[in-house]
């Protein structure tokens, strides 16, 4: 009966030792996979605190030799919101967000030489980051591109007063969801190559 006992104890140990698997249980990987692209909001206003924690996530990304090369601007004036939304209508600005985040490459941060553009990296790194933390915490937002297409980066450039070596990546509104999209599974192994193509 001891011996039973003693079998039981260490199973029990050994089952809460073992490692568990990667799952869709894990909350940082729901997250990751739930994530979704959203394009209508509600017009709800957002806490200052909430932006907070959106650019403190978007901070939180790596960046080439911790160089971090990146600047933000928040749109939260209606009027400069709903001019971006008339003048650049892919980016959802008319849609009502509660704001619109501009992450921006600071090139007076950027590396010199053949690394410079290492900055589109480590700004999308940020922008991916921010994505998340908003659908963490239960807001929409998508991301719509800037750079490189220099008229639209060139008009919200000067739109907004950016300095020369300040240059928007792309504009994130962000917002209360007015839609639910559907999550899309978008893994395919046929495109997966180990060790050579």
């Amino acid at each position: 009966m001891k011996q039973l006992f003693f079998a039981s104890l260490c199973a029990i140990a050994l089952i809460g030792c073992t490692p568990k698997p990667a799952s869709m249980e894990n909350q940082a990987i729901n997250n990751i996979m739930s994530r979704v692209s959203v394009r209508q909001f509600t017009g709800e206003k957002i806490s200052s605190e909430q932006i907070d924690t959106l650019l403190r996530a978007a901070m939180a990304a790596p960046s080439a030799i911790n160089k971090q090369p990146w600047a933000f601007i928040v749109v939260t004036d209606e009027a400069i919101i709903e001019r971006l939304g008339e003048e650049l209508p892919f980016s959802r600005c008319s849609n009502h967000p509660a704001c619109a985040i501009i992450p921006c490459g600071d090139m007076s941060k950027a590396i010199e030489g053949s690394g410079r553009d290492f900055w589109i990296n480590d700004v999308s790194a940020a922008t991916e980051n921010l994505l998340l933390a908003a659908h963490a915490m239960g807001l929409g937002a998508v991301w719509t591109g800037l750079h490189p297409n220099m008229e639209r980066a060139s008009f919200v450039q000067q739109m907004l007063g950016l300095p020369e070596h300040i240059v928007p990546l792309c504009i994130v509104p962000v917002g209360v969801p007015a839609e639910q999209p559907e999550v899309k599974d978008k893994y395919n192994a046929e495109i997966i190559h180990y060790n050579r193509w």
